[in-house]
């Protein structure tokens, strides 16, 4: 459906500055950059260069010691599909109707707004070649090689956009295909946090695979977790296992380093290394705090100083008019994200967040953070925090957690933080002094006044910006359709969850 609140939305949008494109004897001309951008799956700030110091990332190391490196950088939606529509269009996904995971594929399919184009046809349109895929010729976004009769669109990467959009909006899979002198726009995804979900059968393989490739895995016992996850056994060998998808996701990001260089490319390749959202844990992906939204934002390429920090607010929307002006193409008005290296622009003042429905579980938050404090509005505060939800219920670490608390074993912040019947209105944060959101300062005198700046804020930047109205029975039913193509009697019993909820007005 066309979403006629983008009437407002573009009414109030400022117009960004934009560089004129660059002029050569033909579109293919040398003087414009390639513009590369590394979009991770599911993981957190967990490399060296932002301070973790139980594993080695050397080549991320290297492209931030080569680059700049913002310390502040926020998903606007903690979830794959919603992340990524709003990534590809430079706007919030609550803008462009996308805020729902894995939304119109049903009968009611979602088309963005008139005029609003994702970034590719720009690019293409400026005679660039675009691509995506994994930028490794014969291996996948895993990073393990394909078979010799792996059909072409096997090699397209991952999209998982929510709108209605046109494969041709790529050229093909890889910047090998383009024209003699073209420059290229290329989306390199890589499997990331992902690499250790799934069966049994794939996480022992992907168990093997560090000890064969790096000659050992992350040791357990050395790792030290969020304070309000238990120490369990399962939840340790997990996260040493996330960890080592780093490891991996490094390693995968040299690859396309050293392919750059050894085609005398790197130079003139401007480079945006970022993660779609946190890491997939009980409070990370598909939550609003710290660990669902913060991410790693490394830019490095011709005119980037080198090892440089920022520490302003990023959202990773900025991606896409940022990589615009470097290649010298104008930032349409209708963009939301903002050209961080316009040194004319103030720094922002608020990143603005929101979950929405995943996959069968509707969920309706928003937040706002300053340089400070994280501000939280539950749409649903009657609902538990972990809502019955398939996908995350069937990870080892959830199981384990609602098994030490069937047993009485759950620590009490933990039930607190996790396990909670109900959700507070608003939740207010310093997450300067409390980097993982445990103490809630909605209630504390002393901070009335920033509550309130913040809640005025946001209500500011939801009408801005057209924040949608909830979901529709007939849009829920709609979607939970495709969902249920195939049997699946948890998902099922969700559903019906779902709809007790709102009859209940929960």
């Amino acid at each position: 459906m066309v979403f006629l609140r983008m009437a407002v939305v573009l009414a109030s949008l400022a117009v960004f500055g934009a560089v004129p494109v660059a002029q050569g004897d033909d579109q293919g001309s040398v003087d414009r950059p390639n513009v590369l951008w590394f979009v991770v799956d599911d993981m957190s700030p967990h490399f060296g260069c932002y301070g973790e110091s139980l594993i080695t990332t050397p080549r991320v190391d290297e492209l931030a010691r080569g680059g700049l490196r913002f310390t502040s950088a926020y998903a606007t939606a903690p979830v794959c599909s919603t992340s990524r529509s709003a990534m590809i269009t430079g706007m919030y996904q609550t803008s462009i109707g996308s805020h729902h995971h894995r939304s119109g594929r049903g009968e009611r399919r979602i088309h963005l707004p008139d005029g609003v184009v994702p970034v590719p046809i720009l690019f293409q349109q400026a005679g660039y070649h675009t691509c995506i895929g994994s930028g490794l010729p014969g291996r996948d976004h895993r990073g393990l090689s394909f078979p010799p009769d792996i059909p072409p669109r096997r090699l397209f990467g991952k999209t998982d956009y929510n709108f209605e959009w046109d494969r041709a909006i790529y050229d093909s899979h890889d910047w090998a295909d383009r024209q003699p002198g073209q420059p290229f726009f290329m989306q390199v995804q890589l499997h990331g946090g992902k690499l250790r979900d799934g069966s049994p059968e794939v996480l022992k393989a992907f168990r093997q695979r560090m000890e064969q490739q790096f000659g050992s895995r992350t040791d357990p016992a050395d790792v030290t977790l969020p304070p309000y996850y238990p120490p369990d056994p399962v939840l340790l060998e997990d996260w040493a296992d996330y960890l080592d998808s780093v490891r991996v996701t490094d390693w995968q990001v040299g690859l396309v380093l050293d392919r750059l260089a050894d085609e005398g490319l790197l130079e003139n390749t401007f480079i945006i290394f970022m993660t779609d959202q946190g890491i997939s844990h009980a409070r990370g992906k598909q939550f609003l705090y710290d660990e669902g939204t913060h991410i790693p934002f490394i830019v490095n390429g011709p005119g980037v100083p080198h090892d440089a920090v920022r520490t302003d607010l990023v959202e990773h929307i900025d991606m896409a008019p940022t990589s615009l002006a470097v290649a010298g193409i104008p930032i349409p008005g209708w963009m939301q994200g903002r050209d961080l290296l316009d040194a004319s622009l103030e720094p922002r003042v608020y990143a603005f967040a929101a979950r929405d429905r995943c996959d069968e579980t509707v969920d309706r938050i928003r937040s706002l953070r300053s340089d400070r404090h994280l501000y939280i509005r539950n749409g649903h505060p009657g609902r538990p925090m972990l809502q019955p939800n398939a996908y995350k219920d069937a990870k080892p670490t959830l199981a384990a957690l609602r098994r030490m608390r069937a047993e009485g074993g759950l620590p009490e912040l933990s039930e607190h933080l996790l396990f909670s019947s109900t959700r507070p209105i608003e939740e207010l944060y310093d997450y300067r002094d409390d980097p993982f959101q445990i103490h809630n300062l909605a209630d504390d005198p002393a901070l009335q006044s920033v509550l309130g700046e913040l809640g005025r804020a946001l209500d500011e930047t939801l009408e801005r910006t057209g924040d949608p109205a909830a979901e529709t029975e007939e849009e829920y039913d709609d979607a939970m359709a495709e969902y249920l193509r195939r049997p699946n009697p948890q998902v099922e019993a969700n559903i019906r969850r779902m709809k007790r909820l709102r009859e209940d007005n929960l």
